[in-house]
């Protein structure tokens, strides 16, 4: 068995907070998930028209809240450019908060999760200062420090209608009392250069998010425009030990899809782990894993109905912490093993 990087027991994530139970990314499913045990919540960080920062896994909002029966918000519906995709509905970015908290959330997949959609039309989409307040009380209740681990959201499409998520971030972190290197939060970004950039501005730890396909969007502009060091690099080139070097010079932590370790063949059985996490924790990086979820739709052949075997499974390989749909899961499945 593999050690963490600091060896200390790894982290569990509430992935968009007890999302398996409540729908996503609502105080009710962060609420839930502190309560199930987790250590940190995962807020996905998107931009209102008026600069307020919201927990939403998209900034088209048409699958997470009810915007299509608001018959006063039709006009608004359309169709943009996010990342190199075209995507019609309606944006937050087209709203302001106070239209928005006239919305309520939905369940975003119903047909794996139906018992979630009881909570359809009940909760609002969420701030992040509302978020900070959640764990603040719950981490006094507890006597237990809760963290919080947000994402930028397509940074550079914010950053291109003058709605930088980054400023506002920070500025929400400090006023709130996060500051330092061993602050209870961690900033991901699925792109390089915003991390970059952050890690000139904060000593708050940043996390490099890395898919098990395709590239940085901001590698997609930077190959636009003829930036040659970056030109048709990927993900995967990332994962190579110089580039756990080159993300180890802004970023303290990665956070990966499971398949970069352990990868699936065509039968979705799984195939022998790679070295990542060792290359990665020789970096000094820590490791954190997306996405574990109980559903047998989610996992391996190796592990239907059985999804404590898979947490087993990479803590086993000393992942610093997981990303989790099911927070309690999660929780179980280490104390057992340990």
């Amino acid at each position: 068995m593999t050690t963490t990087l600091q060896n200390v027991s790894p982290i569990i994530i509430a992935h968009r907070g007890a999302s398996g139970y409540r729908p996503e990314h609502t105080l009710a499913a962060y609420e839930l998930a502190i309560a199930l045990g987790a250590d940190y919540i995962e807020p996905d960080l998107v931009s209102t028209k008026d600069g307020i920062l919201i927990a939403r896994h998209e900034n088209e909002i048409s699958e997470t809240t009810n915007v299509a029966s608001h018959a006063e918000f039709a006009h608004l519906q359309t169709t943009k450019i996010i990342d190199g995709e075209s995507k019609t509905g309606w944006f937050t970015e087209d709203f302001t908060l106070t239209e928005l908290k006239t919305l309520r959330a939905k369940e975003r997949i119903p047909q794996l999760r139906s018992q979630n959609t009881a909570y359809d039309g009940l909760l609002e989409i969420p701030t992040l200062q509302e978020i900070i307040d959640l764990v603040k009380v719950k981490s006094g209740e507890i006597n237990r420090t809760i963290g919080i681990y947000p994402e930028t959201k397509h940074p550079t499409y914010f950053q291109s209608i003058g709605l930088a998520l980054e400023a506002p971030l920070l500025a929400t972190l400090t006023a709130n009392g996060y500051q330092g290197a061993n602050a209870p939060v961690f900033i991901q970004s699925f792109e390089v250069s915003n991390l970059q950039d952050l890690s000139t501005k904060t000593d708050l730890p940043l996390v490099q998010l890395l898919n098990n396909s395709g590239k940085p969007y901001d590698f997609v502009v930077n190959d636009c425009v003829g930036e040659a060091r970056r030109r048709h690099r990927t993900y995967t080139d990332l994962v190579t030990t110089s580039g756990l070097a080159e993300i180890a010079e802004y970023a303290q932590a990665i956070g990966i899809h499971k398949n970069l370790l352990v990868s699936r063949d065509n039968n979705g059985k799984l195939r022998s782990p790679t070295s990542l996490v060792i290359d990665a924790h020789a970096a000094g990086l820590l490791v954190h894993v997306w996405t574990f979820r109980n559903e047998d739709y989610f996992l391996p052949l190796d592990f239907q109905g059985n999804p404590q075997g898979e947490y087993q499974l990479f803590f086993n390989l000393g992942v610093d912490g997981v990303f989790s749909d099911y927070p309690d899961t999660a929780v179980h499945a280490f104390t057992v093993q340990w």
